[in-house]
């Protein structure tokens, strides 16, 4: 019995290797962003006399390196449901999103949304848009209130109503701060939670689904849901803090990159 038990453990893909996926795939699609996107707008051989896009070789590893990342951010939501579920304190969990959120926008302007001239004139921070944690710290506190509801005893149409107001606003206030997915990555977290019953590769599918409305793209992401088939619902590694850390850093490092190659 103990030795099927090990086994157990051992079959499959835990928790840590998903979030070790997300963060190579992240990783892979800001550099896609970054630095191979200024590559090709600096390179004339890219566009052809109307200024339209040609699928050099250039251009095509920048769309490779994008497609490769959209597996990223389904597996942060699904990540994000897990820990919703598990956590002791969910009011901690959405500090500890917004303080990060609040210690990543500057780097993420850096590399994402600042050009390298920008950048060395001194220009740190701007609000085009905002970064992804604090769409997840947004849809963290919906989930909390979606949640407080579902326990309520109250009129069925009432409790519906609240519930697509709890949602509405998310997604509305995703969409003013103008946030990476903005109001689509909001409900794309809230229908994970409402398939969390379900198999989890329905609950990885269904906001790829909803993603695509964003971008057709995001529906390479299905290929998580094949991934997730491995999952075996083990923690795996404690590296609570490793996303936390490696997204301002990476960020800043990429920016730093685009610096010495383009300034």
């Amino acid at each position: 019995m103990q030795a099927e038990k090990t086994e157990d453990i051992r079959t499959g893909i835990t928790g840590s290797t998903l979030k070790i996926i997300a963060i190579i795939t992240m990783l892979i699609d800001h550099i896609g962003a970054t630095i191979v996107l200024q590559l090709v707008q600096r390179n004339s051989d890219n566009f052809d006399a109307f200024g339209n896009v040609r699928m050099t070789g250039m251009v095509i590893l920048y769309y490779v390196l994008r497609g490769i990342g959209r597996l990223a951010f389904p597996i942060f939501i699904f990540l994000l449901l897990e820990g919703f579920q598990y956590t002791h304190n969910r009011f901690l969990y959405i500090g500890r999103l917004l303080l990060f959120a609040i210690i990543s926008e500057i780097p993420f302007d850096l590399a994402v949304n600042l050009s390298t001239n920008s950048v060395l004139k001194g220009h740190v921070l701007e609000f085009t848009s905002q970064n992804v944690f604090f769409t997840l710290a947004i849809g963290m506190i919906v989930l909390t209130a979606l949640e407080g509801l579902r326990t309520l005893q109250m009129d069925t149409i009432l409790k519906t109503i609240l519930i697509v107001g709890v949602v509405a606003f998310g997604a509305a206030l995703a969409y003013a701060l103008h946030t990476d997915y903005g109001a689509v990555g909001v409900l794309a977290i809230c229908t994970a939670y409402g398939f969390r019953n379900q198999k989890k590769e329905l609950r990885m599918a269904a906001p790829c689904v909803v993603l695509s409305v964003l971008n057709m793209t995001e529906l390479c992401a299905l290929v998580d849901a094949g991934i997730v088939h491995f999952y075996n619902e083990k923690r795996g590694l404690k590296l609570k803090w490793v996303f936390y850390i490696f997204y301002p850093l990476h960020l800043l490092i990429l920016a730093g990159i685009c610096v010495l190659l383009f300034k």
